[in-house]
């Protein structure tokens, strides 16, 4: 850089010709820098301003989300029963129906608990509540299975024999294992 640039861009004491002039020109410069800060610093507070405006507006939005979300699980909720308690109202009307007759056969009581039986059954698959029956023979599954005891038998060792009372599964989790007897190792 040659020497006439560096007393242009950087004025020293000697390139004025009084004192007034310095402090005018130390002046117009403290002025100018000012002036710029002074924007630099309303720009600041204006992106600021908009920042936290957005903030504003993006954490409502999520708490909206949260709550309607909130909403939606407790209203399935609700309904996933209500829907499951209104398929078995017709089991309860049978029953009251079998019951009100006083004079019935033990044919007609049987006739009508069967009835009664499929209605119930249908309405526990239509809400997904599924049996868990296990033929004689299965490999016995600590998971759907409970062993009430270990019984000699034909059938290979760790089987289910017999089932003492059906278990029952919704949405592939055990409500209630199934009952069994299982055969014993030979």
């Amino acid at each position: 850089m040659s020497e006439s640039n560096q007393t242009q861009n950087n004025p020293t004491p000697n390139d004025f010709q009084s004192t007034e002039d310095m402090v005018a020109a130390q002046s117009g410069y403290e002025s100018d820098a000012l002036s710029r800060a002074q924007a630099d610093l309303a720009e600041l507070q204006a992106k600021s301003a908009d920042l936290a405006d957005q903030f504003l507006r993006a954490k409502a939005e999520a708490d909206n989300a949260r709550r309607r979300a909130e909403e939606e699980i407790s209203k399935a909720r609700k309904f996933a029963v209500e829907s499951f308690a209104e398929s078995l109202l017709p089991v309860a009307d049978s029953l009251e129906a079998g019951l009100i007759i006083k004079d019935a056969t033990s044919e007609q009581i049987r006739e009508g608990a069967q009835a009664t039986l499929r209605q119930l059954l249908a309405a526990l698959e239509r809400n997904k509540v599924i049996a868990i029956n296990p033929a004689s023979g299965t490999k016995f599954d600590p998971h759907q299975h409970q062993a009430i005891s270990v019984v000699p038998s034909e059938n290979e060792a760790n089987t289910v024999v017999t089932v003492l009372q059906k278990g029952y599964s919704i949405a592939d989790r055990v409500l209630r294992p199934a009952l069994v007897t299982v055969a014993a190792p030979k």
